[in-house]
């Protein structure tokens, strides 16, 4: 059987750390039939996140930690993953926005023989509840993906991914961005090089709490497009 390594990129979350991965592994206990390793991915934290993790990690034999000085969660990914010797390898966001039992079948569509699995909230399946702010703007950026890049998948910027190991080895060192622009690169790479990508329609509940910066991350991410459009791909 494969085994799966779920990565959990944190900056400064020791509020929601603790009860989230105490319920990822609650459900992953009851509903993950492969065997499973949950690893935060601590990115320069500078509240008690790491302590937090430590102690998740001395509790639980299935939780891990990796600690990085430099913040960037495309980088946090990046270390996490291709340190991983799981045969696949995962991320969701902390605040676990997107419904856990939509992970099986990620995961199941990897175990099919797809290489990189992505979570979709603009399908006609998914639920998705957010501000009006945030659909407008990720509806456009998608849009513009696709537009530049003439790619198939429709939503490149869900936390909740997961690729084969052997996919993850050969990507990621192509990938130059590493922050959130990470996940949109990755994915242009894969589809370009003829990696297969499943989409899987989830339900997505915004979290108001969240310390991604909109405007910010949607402007560097268009500069992450015009940089990756305007150059040769690897």
């Amino acid at each position: 059987m494969p085994r799966v390594d779920v990565v959990i990129p944190v900056y400064n979350e020791e509020a929601a750390l603790e009860k989230s991965i105490l319920a990822l592994r609650e459900f992953l206990q009851k509903n993950c039939p492969i065997e499973w390793t949950v690893v935060v991915a601590n990115n320069a934290s500078t509240d008690s996140t790491i302590e937090i993790a430590k102690r998740l990690a001395e509790r639980f034999q299935d939780v891990r930690y990796v600690h990085l000085d430099v913040k960037g969660r495309g980088r946090a990914l990046r270390k996490a993953w291709l340190e991983s010797d799981a045969d696949i390898v995962a991320y969701m966001d902390v605040d676990l926005s997107t419904n856990l039992r939509f992970f099986p079948p990620l995961i199941q569509a990897l175990v099919d023989g797809y290489d990189v699995a992505i979570g979709s909230r603009l399908m006609s399946a998914s639920r998705v509840t957010r501000t009006l702010k945030r659909e407008v703007i990720s509806r456009c950026y998608n849009l513009l993906v696709r537009a530049l890049f003439f790619t198939s998948f429709s939503d490149a910027q869900c936390g909740f991914k997961a690729l084969t190991r052997l996919a993850a080895r050969k990507l990621i060192p192509l990938v130059k961005d590493e922050s959130w622009f990470f996940d949109t690169e990755l994915l242009i790479l894969a589809e370009k090089k003829g990696y297969r990508i499943k989409e899987v329609p989830v339900e997505w509940i915004e979290d108001l709490d969240s310390r991604v910066h909109i405007v910010r991350t949607a402007t560097d991410d268009i500069k992450g497009l015009l940089r990756v459009r305007f150059h040769r791909l690897p």
